[in-house]
């Protein structure tokens, strides 16, 4: 079965889907580990922990194609890439779901901002006329080929244009073929109800952003009020800083980490990774090669 079979088959099942943003391979492994059963890339968090830069669409199609390929590799569950806006026009798009498919990606997220986008939570964001989206999101269906690839449709025009309009926009680009519908930023549960009642019949995303927009509600309460995914995109790369940051702190003023209280165990972290299976394989072809040719008689 495919990843987006595998990702297709969870929709069907009635609880809600909660999905971690992950940005390396090792939070995808962490995230799989703890029992999640679908993992999505945060373009926020790629460009955070890659360049060092703020989610401002200066991750490259070839940085973020790179870095989702290698997380869905290192893992067992279905991976949802956001790819910003396809990277372009409807050839650009083609192009990334055609990588997208050869990746083993078992969803993407295609978005309609303007180039160069911005994170969904901050200010200033532009989106591209309706139709020209709707446009995208036919050439990526038409480029998904039999593949079962997942195409999830986000709109940010809640932010400048209102959400009668983010409304209008997910029933033309759910008319376009996209399977998921990602309204962006709604600003209160008045809203998100509003969503969720005009999609009667539509697999919604909710995007819990911790110090963002929208109203941090529980998954049950998402769930109640209609909603098939929640993201929780940043929740990692937070933690990852928050702990990261006293770690060095208190290595900077103690000059040691001995009595430092939030370690991994050497150990486990070494289990984690597949130190062990590693060495089983070094072994296991060590003692072959040393094993003398048996010529055939």
């Amino acid at each position: 079965m495919s990843a987006g079979e595998k990702l297709r088959q969870l929709l069907t099942s009635p609880e809600i889907i909660v999905i971690p943003g992950v940005y390396d391979c090792l939070g995808a492994k962490l995230a799989e580990q703890s029992g999640f059963e679908v993992a999505a890339t945060s373009g926020f968090g790629i460009a955070a922990s890659t360049l060092g830069v703020p989610d401002y669409g200066l991750v490259t199609a070839t940085e973020m194609l790179y870095s989702a390929g290698r997380i869905a590799q290192s893992i067992n569950i279905p991976l949802i890439a956001d790819l910003d806006t396809g990277y372009g026009n409807v050839l650009n798009v083609i192009r990334t779901v055609k990588d997208a498919v050869q990746l083993g990606l078992a969803g993407v997220l295609l978005e309609d901002q303007e180039w160069p986008k911005k994170c969904g939570h901050f200010e200033g964001k532009r989106v591209i006329p309706l139709a020209e989206h709707a446009g995208k999101i036919r050439a990526a269906v038409a480029a998904r080929g039999d593949s079962n690839l997942v195409i999830i449709a986000r709109t940010d025009a809640r932010a400048s244009l209102g959400l009668e309009e983010a409304i209008a926009r997910g029933r033309a680009y759910i008319a376009a073929g996209a399977d998921i519908l990602f309204v962006e930023a709604p600003q209160s549960v008045e809203e998100l109800k509003a969503i969720a009642t005009a999609f009667p019949d539509t697999p919604l995303v909710a995007n819990i952003v911790e110090g963002g927009k929208t109203p941090q509600l529980s998954t049950a309460e998402l769930q109640h009020l209609g909603f098939k995914i929640v993201f929780f995109p940043l929740t990692s790369l937070l933690a990852v800083t928050q702990v990261m940051t006293a770690c060095f702190r208190h290595l900077k003023a103690q000059g040691t980490t001995a009595n430092f209280p939030d370690l991994v165990n050497f150990q486990d972290f070494q289990e984690l990774i597949g130190v062990p299976q590693y060495l089983q394989i070094e072994q296991q072809f060590a003692a072959e090669k040393n094993t003398p040719f048996s010529e055939n008689k």
